[in-house]
């Protein structure tokens, strides 16, 4: 199974979208497709066996619409030239179609100024008023500006299919020919009146009046990846054969020396080797203090360097930056669905054709009712002028768009619309204790060792454990490598290591199998924990970390470790449990240094000592779920994590948010990644989800409301009461800026600011 990602171009509504959705799952080998019309964007995994992206976009262009290939983003432009050069084109033609229509729209209507309030101006030759000038001007608006709607309504119908342009089609013609027939069967030379020139001719210049405002305005709605892209610098001073070269940055290699001075953007992601300084990395990761950057110390290509000059190596260029990654992950979630829009894709699925139907059906009751030609006509051209399924299709994926736009931002990475959707109902959330609350850099504390014993030596043990533990990435791990340095102990070389998750490391040194663990993996292996338990519980009482060591199946001594609390966990505990959600802590490490730490920040439940299979079972049992049955009131419940033995908890948890400044296997399982590692954004993206999905129904309810009041009316059902039409202007307009204010109410999302009391 592979993914693709198509640019779709010519889609004029949600209904179109819809088109395109069911063509490419018709393609045999494909196994599922999301067409975002907003992000005018196909997600799309196939079977690589039964068919590949010539035959799907074959497909696309049978449907009558054109596709292109989303490679993986490009840091380097900010839009594809052939992209941007047809996106200004289309904007220009647009620009003079709408400039004509008005002004030919503005003539027609004082040409008809007698007909519709019995007026004539005095400047004004009577000649004007016949209604061949009428044709004359609507003529060249009806089939130069409003020649898009034909050609589009003549695709959909050779596939089959109706979109909104079949609406605008059919409401348009028949004003027009209406118009026609009467102008041109007259057997008077006055103005007959039953003429809807303007009509026509004023509703297709605001139909494209506002798909000129609405393009504008879903611009907008992407800034969040333009602000990204452009962040990457062009250029890179490279240090090669002893020399400073200033090349373009996507010459830059792995493994090249690259020079960053003072206040200058730092070009592709490394490690320093020389200097310090502090690093603004609030543009790519939401963190507003500067991060003080030394000899070992990662940096990431965009973030800007403080007044120090840096040397570094690079590790990571082109696709594989971060921030190439970012722009990646908001791509895909922007072109992803939520349920609701899933819900509202169906409705659009049959929404022309029951509009057509209520247009007919309108045409006959009056006709029949009435017999009158004219208010049978104009009551059937307001239905099919009102009707827009375009708001209704993009209500969700602008607001979505804006919000993982707003969480990039931020420094949170959403990976899909299902995960942003879902963040809101979270009932339950499960934090795991080392590099989620605590800052996950533990110091060794006290080092015991078991007295007249083989290898009881000090240095001795601490070089056999530095040498297993230098292969574990375990912050635990990264600790005891630390004192074994401050002690000026030197590794050696380690055969045969494993690291076995949620329980310890093991590896020979020397012929010696060193065993560095928990005291219950220890158990489980028959070696004997007695003779060092009465420190341990000293130890484990004050909330250190204890690990233990053995050498050949003998315990030789044990390590206690403190890791200090992040500034913040207390105070994100207190909101999220404001904002009505149950806080737990799920970790491996021992009770007693567990219960510890949740008193400091407020947790009451905590369930310690638990491997990552059991994590597994403890997020199933909080959710309410077993291995077959599903509870009817199962819980939503979130996990944040930061380790490789939290990945299948994060996997599992309803949302799983990763702290960036864990493993990549911690964030690849999750949904929502927290780049700068502060907690407080666990906070953010659980408000942007809930301000996110608002501005979702807000939307669903604008565009509902407005096709179920506008299209009763447009049918007439108050002319039985107050004798009184919808004038086709006034549906038109309404129709044209029905899609204009959906996507004005999502861009209200860019005004979201995270809350920063807590």
């Amino acid at each position: 199974m592979d993914t693709l990602t198509l640019k779709l171009r010519g889609m004029s509504c949600a209904a179109c979208a819809c088109g395109v959705e069911e063509a490419i799952r018709s393609v045999a080998g494909v196994i599922s497709c999301n067409v975002n019309f907003g992000a005018e964007l196909a997600t799309i995994q196939y079977n690589q066996k039964q068919t590949n992206l010539e035959i799907i976009q074959a497909a696309v262009d049978a449907a009558g619409y054109s596709s292109s290939p989303q490679s993986n983003a490009d840091i380097y432009t900010v839009e594809d030239r052939t992209d941007k050069v047809n996106r200004l084109a289309k904007s220009r033609d647009l620009t003079r179609k709408v400039i004509v229509g008005i002004i030919f729209s503005a003539l027609i209507v004082l040409a008809s100024l007698p007909q519709m309030i019995g007026l004539t101006l005095p400047f004004i030759p009577a000649w004007f008023y016949n209604p061949w000038v009428q044709l004359v001007l609507a003529t060249p608006v009806q089939f130069w500006c409003g020649m898009s709607f034909y050609q589009n309504s003549w695709k959909a119908f050779k596939c089959h299919t109706a979109t909104m342009d079949t609406l605008v089609t059919l409401g348009i013609s028949a004003a027009y020919f209406y118009s026609l027939f009467f102008t041109v069967f007259s057997n008077s030379g006055s103005l007959m009146p039953d003429l809807y020139y303007e009509a026509a001719t004023i509703v297709i210049t605001l139909i494209l009046l506002g798909r000129l405002l609405e393009s504008r305005a879903r611009k907008q709605t992407n800034e969040a990846i333009t602000k990204l892209i452009s962040l990457q610098p062009k250029n890179a001073r490279v240090i090669r054969n002893g020399k400073k070269t200033s090349i373009p940055v996507q010459e830059v290699q792995i493994g090249d020396i690259i020079l960053v001075r003072p206040g200058e953007k730092i070009p592709v992601d490394g490690k320093v080797i020389d200097g310090s300084s502090s690093v603004d990395e609030a543009m790519v990761t939401g963190e507003s203090q500067a991060v003080l950057k030394q000899p070992g110390d990662e940096v990431i290509g965009a973030t800007i360097n403080g007044t120090g000059a840096l040397k570094f190596r690079a590790l990571r260029i082109g696709h594989d930056t971060v921030l190439s990654q970012i722009i990646k992950l908001v791509q895909q979630a922007q072109g992803s669905k939520t349920s609701i829009q899933r819900l509202a894709d169906q409705v659009t699925g049959w929404f022309v054709p029951v509009v057509i139907m209520i247009a007919i059906a309108t045409f006959v009751i009056w006709f029949d009712v009435t017999g009158n030609l004219s208010l049978a006509t104009i009551t059937a051209v307001e239905v099919l002028i009102i009707a827009c399924p375009c708001a209704l299709g993009l209500a969700t994926p602008m607001s979505v768009m804006v919000g993982t736009g707003k969480g990039a931002e931020n420094g949170i990475l959403i990976k899909g619309a299902q995960s942003l959707e879902l963040a809101h109902k979270i009932q339950t959330i499960v934090l795991d204790k080392t590099g989620t609350l605590t800052e996950g850099k533990p110091t060794v504390t006290d080092f015991i060792t078991v007295k007249g014993t083989r290898d009881s030596n000090e240095l001795k043990l601490l070089q056999l454990a530095t040498s297993v533990e230098k292969n574990s990435e375990h912050p635990l791990a990264n600790a005891i490598v630390k004192y074994a340095q401050s002690q000026k102990i030197n590794p050696l070389e380690v055969k045969n290591f494993q690291a076995l998750a949620g329980r310890g490391v093991q590896g020979v040194v020397l012929d010696c199998l060193v065993q560095i663990g928990t005291q219950r993996w220890f158990e489980e292996l028959g070696i004997k924990t007695r003779i060092l338990a009465e420190n341990k519980a000293v130890l484990e009482a004050a909330g250190k970390t204890v690990v233990w060591i053995a050498v050949d199946g003998e315990i030789q001594g044990l390590m206690a470790m403190s890791d200090s609390l992040k500034p913040s966990s207390a105070a994100v505990v207190g909101k999220l449990r404001r904002l009505g959600l149950e806080v737990v802590m799920l970790t491996g490490d021992n009770y007693a240094s567990a219960k510890a730490i949740a008193q400091q920040v407020g947790i009451k439940k905590v369930f310690a000592e638990v491997r990552p299979e059991e994590k597994v079972a403890m997020i199933k049992s909080l959710q309410g779920k077993t291995a077959r049955i599903t509870q009817p009131k199962s819980k939503v419940v979130a996990m944040v994590g930061d380790g490789i033995n939290d990945a299948p908890a994060l996997a599992q948890a309803d949302v799983g948010i990763a702290i960036g400044t864990g493993t990549d296997v911690a964030i690849a399982a999750s949904d929502i990644t927290l780049i700068s590692g502060d907690l407080q954004g666990t906070v953010t993206a659980i408000e942007l989800s809930h301000a996110t999905i608002r501005n979702i129904r807000q939307n669903l309810f604008f565009a509902l409301i407005y096709n179920l009041t506008g299209i009763p009316i447009a049918a007439g059902v108050l002319f039985p009461l107050y004798g009184w039409l919808l004038n086709p202007i006034i549906a038109g307009t309404a129709m044209a800026f029905s899609s204009v204010s959906v996507v004005t109410n999502a861009l209200r999302l860019r005004s979201f600011q995270p809350k920063t009391s807590l």
